[in-house]
């Protein structure tokens, strides 16, 4: 697989709902059922604003982008660190996660991306990064 990317291309922003739905089957798929994910009472009793999504939901949906970007290229390293919480109101609608991404380099066939994931325009994760086979 060849990547047609280079050094500086901004990425077409991917932006996901997420649902309360989402965590519950999050929930189920992973194994976390911790109240938090899914409880006002719960996650207000704790000092949480509310329901807050997975932190590694959050994450997979970084990498969800980053798969859309790069035809689902091979991932040789994907991180970040949890700097705010993505807060899901009891709505339909409930929030929107935005992921943006710009090419860092591209060397030794790996292509690096720095990303930028946000909710409600605040990054929700901390210098976010994959690399990806070219």
């Amino acid at each position: 697989m060849t990547l047609d990317l280079a050094a500086g291309d901004a990425l077409e922003p991917q932006s996901y709902a997420v649902t309360r739905a989402d965590l519950v089957r999050y929930a189920g798929a992973s194994g976390d059922f911790n109240p938090i994910h899914w409880s006002d009472r719960t996650a207000t009793a704790v000092g949480l604003p509310g329901v807050i999504a997975h932190g590694m939901f959050t994450m997979a949906l970084a990498g969800r982008a980053v798969a859309a970007w790069t035809g689902g290229a091979p991932v040789v390293d994907f991180g970040g660190k949890f700097t705010n919480m993505v807060v899901v109101p009891d709505t339909d609608e409930g929030t929107t996660v935005t992921v943006a991404g710009t090419v860092k380099s591209v060397a030794d066939g790996l292509v690096t991306l720095a990303l930028e994931v946000t909710c409600d325009g605040q990054k929700v994760l901390g210098n976010p990064k994959a690399v990806v086979r070219a």
